[in-house]
Formats: C-alpha cells, structure tokens, sequence
C-alpha cells in the first residue's frame, strides 16, 4: 500500500501531544485510546491488524493481527481518514510524561525496532510486526527486551519515551550495557543481546534487573529515562493497600515509621 505524507505538529512539554494534519483521503493508524481530538470531516474506521493490509485479503488481516497479539498489543487498531474537502486534523496524546519521537522510517532505511509499548501513531500504510530477540528462555526472563515491535515502510511513526530522551548514534563495535526498559528504539543493524547482570547478589540487592540489554553499534539507539514499568511499580509501592506510603508521604510526620506511621494516625487514615 502507498505511504500517506502526512504534516504533523508536536505540542507540550511534559505531557505532549501530536497534531497530524490529513489533506482530503489521507489517513492516519492510531494506537487504541491514544487519540486526543479530531476535526469534525475526519472518520474513525477500527480495523483488524494495523490497517497496512487491507488490500491483501483476509489472510494478510489475520497475519496483522496476529503479529499484535503476539506483542501483547490489542488485535484492531484505528484509522483516522480524512473523508472532507478540506485539510482536517487528529491529536494523539502521550500516555504518561516523556517525549513523542517522530521517525522519518524512509531516512531510517525503512525499518525501526521498538519498545512494544511506545508505538503511538504513524501515517497509514506503516507496518506493524514483531521482532523476536535471542533465545525464547533468555527473552522471558529479560522483561520487556524481548519482544519488540517492528515498524516498516517509508512514512512517518511517531513513538513515545518516558522521562527524558537520549539519542547515541554508536559506532563499529561500541557497545553500551543498557537496562531492558530504557530502551526505546533503535536502527536493525543494532546488534541486541540480553546479558545476565553476573553476580546473583548484584542481581537480587542491587536495586537493578537480573538482564542488561547489550547494544553493540553501528546504528542508533533511542533511550528513556522513565520506562512505564519503573514508573508503575514505584505507584504500586507507594500505594496504602500495598503497604506504602498514604496520604502523609512526603511530609515530616509521613516519614516516621512503616508507611508514615505516625503521620496516617494523625491525618486520619485509621478512622
């Protein structure tokens, strides 16, 4: 299927947003919920797979399909088309605080490898699959390096980082020993191995992963600061049901004892 050339405008600082711009019958895929608004002359259509295929018959749905299943991802995804006269616009926004990422994939070689979860909307006709890494028991116990998504075509993406962003363009034979979830993208002639931390107490009390991703160049890596899992189990850990902090965290009488003791009697937690 021909690429859409679509403009686009990012907005926002922490909490950003994109504005794709559609002239008459160009059209845009969205990730499910991450559409903001949309002019009025635009049509929603959920569709099966990631809406490249719809040419190729119900075997080519069904192997898109199948491709976002196996990435943990929902099997339809939705396509914004512009059924007016007139230039029409969509905003799809960032899930959490970080940085939305437009990827040229026709100046990158046509192919990115990203994080499963940071895809967030691309011009139609983009690809997306899954690229499977190393050996299948390694990648399970490495978390999120395992199974990445893979974006191909020759249009714009448009992904999402977490935190701050760190781009490193990494020479013949550079590597770089990343934590699995940091890694937000990076060009296919990246060479991506999951590597055991080494010692099993480094692993259990050092704070980190029992895996690093081990990038080794040429090519370009995207990185984040704050992975979305990171930032859930730290909301997790702090929640009261859990044993965290409550309502006095972060206050003097929240840090004395287990969870603020002192300072949820006080504020009335126990009532």
């Amino acid at each position: 299927m021909a690429m859409d050339v679509v403009d686009y405008e990012i907005k926002g600082a922490e909490m950003q947003f994109v504005e794709v711009e559609l002239d008459p019958g160009e059209a845009a895929v969205g990730e499910a919920g991450s559409m903001m608004f949309m002019d009025a002359g635009i049509t929603m259509d959920t569709v099966f797979g990631d809406g490249s295929a719809q040419q190729g018959g119900i075997f080519g749905k069904l192997l898109g399909a199948g491709k976002r299943l196996v990435t943990g991802e929902s099997l339809f995804t939705t396509v914004y088309t512009n059924a007016a006269r007139q230039k029409q616009r969509v905003a799809f926004a960032a899930p959490y605080p970080g940085k939305i990422l437009p990827m040229d994939l026709r100046q990158l070689g046509g192919t990115l490898i990203c994080q499963k979860d940071s895809f967030l909307c691309a011009a139609r006709g983009v690809s997306l699959g899954i690229q499977l890494q190393q050996k299948l028991g390694v990648g399970f116990f490495g978390g999120e390096g395992f199974i990445m998504q893979k974006l191909e075509g020759d249009g714009l993406a448009f992904v999402h980082a977490g935190g701050s962003l760190l781009k490193r363009e990494l020479q013949p034979g550079q590597t770089l020993m990343i934590d699995t979830g940091c890694v937000v993208a990076y060009t296919p002639n990246v060479n991506f191995e999951i590597q055991y931390v080494g010692k099993i107490k480094t692993a259990l009390f050092g704070g980190e992963g029992l895996f690093f991703a081990k990038m080794t160049g040429p090519g370009t890596i995207w990185l984040q600061s704050l992975p979305f899992s990171r930032l859930a189990s730290r909301i997790f850990a702090a929640a009261p049901q859990t044993g965290g902090g409550g309502k006095g965290e972060g206050s003097i009488l929240g840090g004395f004892g287990a969870g603020g003791l002192l300072g949820g009697i006080l504020g009335g937690d126990n009532e």
